[in-house]
């Protein structure tokens, strides 16, 4: 990392960026090719990517707790997983995360490819824009609990959001939308799904990036600074699924995905 200010603008990005619809995979990938940045380092990224982490402990706490209160008391007695606000969550994240866990996992190598490909970023963009748009015909929801189908349809397009540009909230929560899950429990299943993956890749990865970390508080500041912007901005994306302009977000995208596929064509590879 160059400079104090390079990482503590990486972190604000990154706070952003990780919870409104707009694909911090996406934004990163588009200003490390067109600044010709190096990458930061796995430590770095992920320790921003821990930042955020906490962001999500935080808003969620409340609903969290009780999942995880209720998920182990339903590991003795199956029942709570149906019978209990808590319960539901938890088996709904269990089984979101499956699919996600296996799609994440062979798209790794590829990620990493198309993470250099300003046709492929724009793709991505241009996937989140529709997802967005498309969510102004969705139904008003009723739902406080997705059934089974459901959480296993979220955690494939969860696991798909891998691809830079395609936005992990935005594909998600536009689901759950048409689906007819209520807004704000839109937005929280989205936010609770997350945790497993992230923190999954924090530690698969955690233990190959230890050796790695150099400038520990500039990283540290780093993080810090994206799991203050990531609570903010989780805060406001919370308020704007709930009064029914999350597509809105699409006037940032849109524009984004045209630019990057234009700058595809008049660029060299």
């Amino acid at each position: 990392m160059s400079s104090w200010l390079e990482a503590l603008f990486l972190g604000f990005v990154q706070g952003v960026a990780e919870f409104l619809p707009i694909s911090s995979s996406g934004v990163l990938a588009l200003l490390g090719i067109l600044l010709e940045r190096e990458d930061a380092g796995l430590a770095f990224n992920l320790l921003l990517h821990a930042g955020t982490f906490v962001a999500t402990l935080i808003v969620l706490r409340n609903r969290l707790w009780a999942g995880l209160r209720d998920g182990f008391q339903a590991c003795r007695q199956p029942s709570l997983f149906t019978q209990t606000p808590g319960g539901q969550d938890a088996l709904f994240v269990i089984l979101a995360s499956i699919p996600t866990a296996v799609i994440g996992l062979r798209l790794r190598d590829a990620v990493a490819v198309w993470s250099d490909s300003l046709f492929a970023v724009g793709i991505g963009f241009a996937l989140t824009t529709f997802v967005l748009v498309s969510t102004l015909w969705a139904p008003v929801g009723e739902k406080q609990h997705p059934g089974w189908f459901s959480a296993l349809l979220l955690g494939l397009v969860q696991g798909c959001a891998v691809a830079p540009g395609i936005s992990r909230s935005g594909m998600t929560i536009g689901l759950a939308l048409f689906l007819g899950v209520q807004r704000k429990r839109a937005f929280e299943l989205s936010m609770l799904m997350s945790l497993p993956a992230v923190g999954g890749a924090l530690i698969l990865e955690g233990q190959h990036a230890l050796g790695e970390l150099n400038d520990i508080p500039l990283t540290i500041s780093a993080s810090v600074v994206a799991a203050c912007t990531g609570i903010v901005a989780m805060l406001v994306l919370r308020r704007i699924v709930d009064d029914g302009r999350f597509s809105y977000f699409a006037l940032w995208t849109g524009p984004l995905a045209l630019g990057t596929l234009a700058l595809a064509e008049v660029l060299p590879p």
